[in-house]
């Protein structure tokens, strides 16, 4: 018996099926998120080798709060703190549960979570635990948030942004930051597609927007994107840390994260704060490069460009490969209408990057 033929078949008429591919490794990477290429430098997989070993263990083997917890997990937290000047961290197994954990365990009953409408998918089904009340407001839109803050009557107010928005390429706007102050509010900044790649030191829009962090700030990273390994961790003041050990469910129940993705995630940490001004010089003219291209405006690395078909898409992403070049062909529900995601990767060559937007731009004009 096949239980679900009727939605798959609708998937198929509709081009929103999608399968699993294993594309060969010589294929130009212009879709992935390592935005970076630290996950092809041998220098740091041989750094987090020697980093374990001397370990008697290679693996954590529980929950942070049985025995998973190791130095190696301690010493990269302390790195990041050093780097981004919060207090306490926490490393977690991915960026999905960073947002689970966060939100499901920060929203209680008589609170209210104040979510752009565009944040991330992870947080979108976090917002669907909580016990507290949740309010999206439009796209980046500080005027409406504003509205909607002075209109609460929460306990709590908690607000939820990116970075860098991980579909559309913008930045988060830095007057949120300051609403979140005027309204003493919570605020968590998805700095999945920020950190590595902007802000003086690459450390993301804190970085970026020279804000100083605040026993109301909360920081959450990936290491599965920059830093070219697995993972994700939170950064906050030792109250918010506490908390969020006693009551986040990721935290509590799920094993704790691997070690060697920890050790490779604190040599790729290290590689950016030793590369910066050259990495930042590539980042700037690979951006300068799409925008120029394609007529985005990204931000960063992600550059969105609309098709609107979900065929058309498609079409696009096989006349790239035929050229052995591999982008992101986004459809519903990921976004509202199909769009071509290039990510101006630093592991690819600038003469493929270029070549690879000029094709696009034949396709969408």
């Amino acid at each position: 018996m096949k239980y679900y033929d009727n939605e798959l078949a609708a998937l198929k008429r509709s081009g929103r099926y999608r399968e699993r591919r294993v594309f060969d490794p010589a294929i130009t990477d212009l879709a992935s998120n390592d935005y970076l290429g630290l996950a092809e430098k041998p220098e740091l997989f041989n750094a987090a080798v020697a980093r374990l070993s001397g370990e008697r263990v290679h693996a954590p083997k529980a929950s942070m709060l049985v025995n998973g917890y190791h130095a190696v997990h301690r010493e990269f937290e302390a790195a990041l703190c050093e780097a981004n000047g919060f207090e306490s961290g926490i490393v977690m197994g991915s960026g999905f549960n960073a947002n689970l954990a966060m939100i499901e365990a920060l929203v209680r009953r008589g609170d209210e979570l104040f979510m752009d409408e565009k944040y991330h998918a992870s947080g979108v089904l976090a917002s669907k635990l909580v016990e507290g009340k949740v309010t999206l407001f439009g796209h980046n839109d500080a005027a409406e948030l504003e509205k909607k803050l002075s209109a609460s009557d929460a306990r709590r107010r908690i607000i939820a942004v990116e970075g860098i928005y991980s579909m559309d390429g913008d930045l988060m706007a830095r007057e949120i930051f300051e609403l979140a102050e005027r309204y003493d509010a919570l605020l968590i900044v998805d700095e999945a597609h920020s950190s590595g790649v902007v802000g003086s030191r690459l450390l993301g829009v804190f970085d970026l927007y020279g804000i100083t962090p605040k026993p109301n700030h909360i920081k959450m990273g990936t290491l599965g994107k920059a830093y070219g390994s697995f993972g994700a961790y939170v950064l906050s003041s030792s109250h918010i840390a506490d908390y969020l050990v006693n009551r986040a469910k990721p935290v509590i129940y799920a094993t704790a994260p691997s070690l060697f993705d920890t050790a490779l995630a604190q040599a790729s940490l290290h590689y950016i704060l030793e590369n910066g001004e050259e990495l930042k010089a590539q980042i700037e003219a690979r951006r300068a490069m799409m925008n120029g291209l394609l007529g985005t405006e990204a931000d960063g690395l992600i550059a969105a460009v609309p098709v609107g078909d979900n065929r058309k898409v498609m079409a696009i992403q096989a006349a790239l490969l035929e050229e052995g070049m591999l982008v992101g062909a986004i459809r519903q529900p990921t976004v509202e209408r199909a769009i071509i995601r290039l990510i101006g990767r630093l592991g690819v060559e600038e003469g493929s990057l270029r070549r690879g937007c000029e094709i696009i731009a034949r396709w969408v004009k």
